[in-house]
């Protein structure tokens, strides 16, 4: 199928009509038929039961949509770059992180940022950290967040700061004297909150307890640490989380103390290894790294 014939069949399988979809590409009725024509005409089959005016997608159709899909928003891509670049439009920076730091950091260095490039634009997304591999290898973001360093030959990971793991508990549940010094896995008492199996950061929780001899029991399980977070501020019990998360809580409602032995705790820059960063781009990595640091700092 040419780039001609992906366009205008994904234009009749969102509305149905030949009229609808010549409305939708800004182009004659019978220009839509006669490319529709020759694109079953390549294929040697027909795509879609004419009924009435309408077009009923057969199966064959609907497996072709699923395949076509991403490559019908690709070219919608560029052809919007392509209008973009014409119209000498500013750069575009496409930031994906992990929840927890795009909720805990990002806000403070978006602001600090933006004071300096006010006109850039700035996609932001969160996935996890295996589909953020995927979303650089795929040229589908700039620059990348995450608490882990995936270890891929075609990901650089740049750390930009560190904390280490922190106890978190209800406002009150320690004398405000001892919430400087580190809480070993003994001092986890009352209701526990803990992290989904598969987390990587909730089985260095787990190790660490049973390195202390100490097999806890999590009445909760959840799979953000954010959840973790406003579950402690609500009074629901303790958890250990990464430190961003600790520090983005509310004082009034929360404690914090290390946790010990000490579980240091990096905030990674991802970046795709064939790609380096625009000016732009590298100024908002820099901005996140200082706003990560100033966030440990409150948290201390």
């Amino acid at each position: 199928m040419r780039l001609r014939h992906i366009e205008v069949f994904h234009a009749i399988m969102q509305v149905g009509t030949i009229s609808g979809a010549a409305q939708v590409l800004h182009i004659s009725q019978p220009a839509v038929t006669k490319v529709l024509q020759h694109c079953e005409l390549q294929l040697g089959m027909p795509l879609f039961e004419r009924v009435r005016g309408k077009l009923y997608p057969k199966p064959e159709a609907h497996r072709l949509f699923a395949e076509t899909e991403k490559l019908n928003r690709d070219l919608l891509g560029i052809r919007r770059l392509a209008a973009s670049l014409k119209n000498n439009a500013v750069e575009t920076i496409r930031l994906v992180s992990t929840p927890t730091i795009a909720i805990s950091v990002l806000p403070f260095a978006m602001t600090a940022w933006r004071r300096d490039f006010p006109h850039t634009r700035c996609q932001l997304a969160t996935h996890h950290t295996s589909e953020i591999v995927n979303t650089l290898r795929l040229g589908e973001a700039d620059l990348a967040l995450s608490l882990q360093d995936p270890r891929h030959p075609g990901i650089v990971a740049e750390p930009i700061a560190q904390g280490v793991m922190t106890v978190i508990a209800p406002a009150g549940t320690w004398r405000a004297a001892d919430c400087g010094t580190p809480l070993t896995a003994h001092g986890l008492v009352g209701e526990l909150i803990g992290h989904a199996d598969n987390d990587p950061l909730g089985e260095l929780v787990v190790a660490s307890c049973e390195a202390q001899d100490i097999h806890p029991v999590f009445s909760t399980v959840v799979q953000t640490y954010q959840i973790a977070r406003s579950l402690v501020e609500a009074g629901a019990g303790m958890a250990v989380v990464d430190p961003f998360t600790a520090a983005s809580g509310s004082p009034d409602l929360l404690q914090r103390r290390p946790w010990a032995p000490a579980v240091p705790i990096q905030l990674y820059l991802l970046t795709a290894s064939h790609a380096p960063l625009s000016h732009g781009a590298r100024r908002l990595a820099d901005a996140i790294g200082v706003a990560a640091r100033q966030c440990l700092e409150k948290g201390l």
